[in-house]
């Protein structure tokens, strides 16, 4: 398999991945990131807007939930390919989990100096009510990314082989 989307798949699958492990926490009332906001925080770009005092509060924009989904899974995609680049091709012929894990938490960069202070939150959640806590499981999800990165691989690769 072309290595381009067998990389694609594997970030794929690690949002997926990302993605149930937030269904688990709803249900133990355990909320995550709600992507709408993600979509909003995008649909401001053609208007200027990068910086929100505090995203819920700005206007929503058309179709912000699809586009915030559409992103997460991007972004998800984009990580994979970093892995890939950082580790090499032959990481995906022979993956290691400390690898994923060192790309999967290497990714809370982005929401903690980048998204966050986006959002009104501050950098690393400095300005929500519990910024320890959202750290804490900024930095699981991201764990949790990088496990699904190294399942994900594991999975193609049994998948492709049986094939």
């Amino acid at each position: 398999m072309n290595s381009i989307l067998q990389t694609i798949l594997i970030g794929t699958g690690a949002t997926l991945f990302m993605d149930l492990y937030a269904i688990i926490l709803k249900f133990f009332n355990i909320n995550s990131l709600d992507y709408r906001f993600v979509g909003r925080w995008i649909g401001h770009f053609p208007k200027g807007k990068f910086f929100h005092n505090k995203i819920m509060e700005s206007p929503s924009v058309p179709y912000e939930v699809l586009l915030g989904w559409i992103a997460h899974y991007l972004i998800g995609i984009t990580f994979a390919f970093l892995l890939v680049f950082v580790f090499g091709k032959k990481w995906l012929e022979n993956p290691r989990l400390i690898p994923a894990l060192i790309i999967g938490v290497i990714t809370i960069v982005g929401p903690f100096l980048l998204m966050q202070p986006a959002f009104g939150f501050g950098i690393a959640g400095s300005n929500l009510p519990d910024p320890n806590k959202a750290r804490l499981m900024s930095l699981i999800t991201h764990s949790v990314f990088g496990i699904g990165l190294y399942l994900s691989t594991i999975i193609l690769n049994k998948t492709m082989n049986i094939f």
